[in-house]
């Protein structure tokens, strides 16, 4: 049989697709209709090459590979599609009636997650009446010789509202080190950074960076310390567990207490060497001294009231808790690429599983006990922001997707694309298109799953959040997936039921009683930030990115931001405010070769811009005639506009002026390592920051105007 194929360059490399022959007819039907789009907008619009099309739908399932195997694939799909009782998820707002396209004589049955249940009459078209209750309900549907059943999740229309406008901070937990961290800012620094921010300054907010579970080191090599790419998306890190505020501490035998404190001294060394020897994070440093001291505490007996509360949270977390631990166990002992263990090891329900879990078992119950241990401090740090009088509280972070290696892409590999990374076409800011190596969902099996993958994991996200932070809030509409061994220039968005997404967002953050905020920055399709905003999905706003661009590019005026947005001067991935007013950050980019145009052109371009914000902001009465450009005339700004939330970059009360990360560098930089530091680089505690004078002008800048303020 012929094999589709694009043409390759004489030196041997591919073309990319937009410069290949145009992909048959019928493939494009074919992927099309598993929602596959054929091109993507580029320079007059990009055809995406028929190599492209055939891996991506290899991913979904879809043998595409000839002709024929396209022609059978289609008359399989519109044949499933006739012969379809019942869609395999159905996801509808409460409030309104939605029609169901089943057959007229097809008798229609809810039973309701309660217990109740709904019987709904027969008629040519049915009907689901508006009056559901929310939740994750079933859907049974009968007909003369055919029954059919799918989840039935009824979501609310909107997603939980803020309490009210606010400012906070935003900070990477691991920068922020007290004279108690091991070494890395922990949970504790959270809690105390969050009481003070509420109690003493009026914040309303703190929005930390994912605290998901890394992926271990494999011996003799460094961790991974980005937080984007984690080994799962839903248990935290016990790494971030402070070590003397788990409660069996104090009940340490002399002998263990001994063993203990040696631990505690070496940990201080630790944090000596990041605050007082220009240090970077060295979080394998820090883990293999609390691992430690975590195996002296998990031995401690627990009383039979902690020993309830630990059944408690195992039934919470079920299969999710034992396969993670699971996971945890198998990486100890035959590495951290699942892809390479034993075969009866590879698939959670494997032959060799249960044998492997038995003889694994100490293992597996020490990671169940540390999950437990990081679900209660996240709770305490939570219940610290609120006690502290904050409206929202913390910020959680939920990651775009997760390490293709670890520990979810092993338990959710039934429902994640196989042989795919997520990524971003070409753009004109990167034109080779990047490639973030993170499995996506599958759109069609988690479709089949009722979305309950997805779900569990917004549960967990949002169980000790005020609000959510979701990484690429662009792709519940669609994701760029980059096939295996492609260039992410040959790559082809896939689509997601963006109802369906949304819905059980709304259902989920809804029962957490948990706003959520999107990060839309980059390329957005049209009518995505109009949808989210629809929903109650708060944006993300950028000072410097706010510009007309619809029209003569210049600096958006305040009063148009708008207002269901958080609104920040920076975030991780950017230059710090420090950085900006200085150049630094041209500088930065120049010694270490990224730059795309001359220095002094990419110097002049920088300071163009900072006199075009002096000019717009002298011209609104922020800023006094020939006064310089400051970060306090920034956040003036900020806070005239009406955005919801206002984001102050922790490292800003001190002039840092490097960013925690830097794109397009790997070991050039120490992204994801460095403490927070002033404007001279030297590391700052957290006692020193809380010192700063800039937090207390900022706090009476950023004051709303209620009785709270100071």
């Amino acid at each position: 049989m012929a094999a589709y194929h694009d043409s390759d360059g004489a030196d041997g490399l591919k073309v990319p697709a937009q410069d290949a022959p145009p992909p048959p007819a019928e493939l494009v039907a074919l992927a099309r209709a598993y929602g596959v789009d054929t091109d993507y907008p580029g320079a007059g619009g990009q055809a995406v090459g028929a190599r492209t099309l055939v891996a991506v739908l290899a991913a979904l399932g879809v043998a595409a590979g000839s002709p024929e195997e396209v022609r059978e694939a289609l008359e399989r799909h519109r044949a499933e599609q006739r012969g379809r009782l019942l869609p395999p998820c159905v996801v509808v707002r409460q409030g309104r009636r939605t029609a169901l396209d089943v057959p007229a004589d097809a008798r229609l049955h809810i039973e309701l997650e309660d217990g109740g249940s709904w019987r709904l009459p027969r008629g040519h078209s049915h009907w689901l009446p508006a009056d559901l209750p929310l939740g994750r309900h079933t859907l049974r549907a009968e007909t003369d010789g055919r029954s059919a059943q799918a989840p039935l999740i009824v979501a609310p229309e909107r997603l939980p509202r803020l309490p009210g406008r606010s400012w906070g901070f935003l900070a990477q937990l691991y920068s922020v080190l007290s004279d108690r961290s091991w070494g890395m800012g922990d949970l504790g620094d959270l809690a105390e950074l969050a009481e003070w921010a509420g109690a003493a300054l009026g914040a309303g907010f703190v929005q930390i960076n994912p605290l998901h579970q890394a992926l271990p080191a494999a011996p003799g090599t460094p961790s991974d310390p980005s937080p984007y790419r984690p080994s799962s998306r839903r248990f935290a890190d016990p790494v971030h567990l402070r070590i003397e505020a788990v409660p069996e501490y104090g009940h340490l035998t002399a002998g263990r207490r001994r063993r203990a404190d040696d631990l505690t001294h070496r940990a201080a060394r630790l944090r000596e060497e990041v605050l007082t020897h220009d240090g970077l994070v060295d979080r394998d440093a820090v883990w293999a001294l609390k691992r430690e001291a975590l195996q002296l505490l998990h031995e401690v007996p627990r009383g039979p009231g902690r020993q309830a509360a630990y059944e408690a949270f195992q039934r919470r977390e079920g299969e999710w808790l034992g396969r993670h631990a699971l996971w945890n166990a198998l990486a100890e002992a035959h590495g951290t690429d699942w892809h390479h263990w034993p075969k009866g090891l590879r698939h959670p329900n494997g032959p060799q599983i249960e044998q492997a879990a038995k003889e694994l078992q100490e293992t597996v119950e020490f990671h169940r006990w540390l999950a437990w241990q990081v679900d209660q401090q996240l709770a305490a740090a939570q219940r610290a922001a609120l006690d502290a009088g904050m409206p929202v509280g913390l910020i959680h972070d939920l990651a775009v997707g997760v390490h293709p290696d670890g520990a979810d892409a092993w338990a959710l590999q039934d429902v994640l694309a196989g042989g795919i990374s997520t990524g971003a076409p070409p753009d004109a800011f990167n034109a080779h298109g990047q490639d973030w190596g993170l499995p996506p969902w599958r759109p069609d099996t988690l479709a089949k799953a009722g979305y309950a993958p997805y779900a569990d994991l917004l549960r967990a996200a949002t169980r000790h959040a005020g609000a959510l932070r979701i990484d690429h809030v662009m792709g519940l509409f669609r994701l760029w997936w980059v096939p295996n061994g492609h260039p992410p220039t040959e790559g082809a968005y896939v689509r997601y039921d963006a109802e369906a997404m949304l819905g059980v967002l709304a259902l989920e953050a809804h029962r957490a009683g948990t706003a959520v905020i999107g990060e839309d920055l980059g390329t957005v399709e049209p009518g995505v930030r109009e949808e989210l905003a629809a929903r109650g999905v708060l944006g993300t706003s950028v000072l410097w990115f706010e510009r007309d661009w619809q029209s003569d590019g210049r600096i958006l005026p305040p009063d148009r931001w708008r207002p269901g947005c958080l609104a920040t001067l920076t975030t991780h991935d950017l230059p710090s405010t420090a950085a900006r007013l200085s150049g630094e950050h041209v500088e930065l980019r120049h010694r270490l070769g990224l730059l795309a145009h001359p220095l002094a052109e990419e110097q002049q371009e920088a300071a163009d811009e900072l006199a075009d914000w002096r000019a717009e902001l002298t011209a609104l009465g922020l800023l006094a005639p020939g006064e310089p450009l400051t970060m306090p005339a920034l956040y003036r700004f900020l806070r005239a506009t009406p955005a919801e939330l206002v984001g102050v970059w922790l490292p800003d009360l001190v002039g840092d002026p490097r960013p925690q990360n830097l794109p397009g560098t790997w070991d050039q930089y120490p992204n994801w390592r460095l403490p927070v530091a002033d404007g001279a680089g030297d590391p700052v505690t957290l006692d020193r920051l809380a010192a700063a004078p800039a937090a207390r002008l900022l706090a009476h800048l950023l004051a709303p105007p209620s009785p709270r303020n100071r």
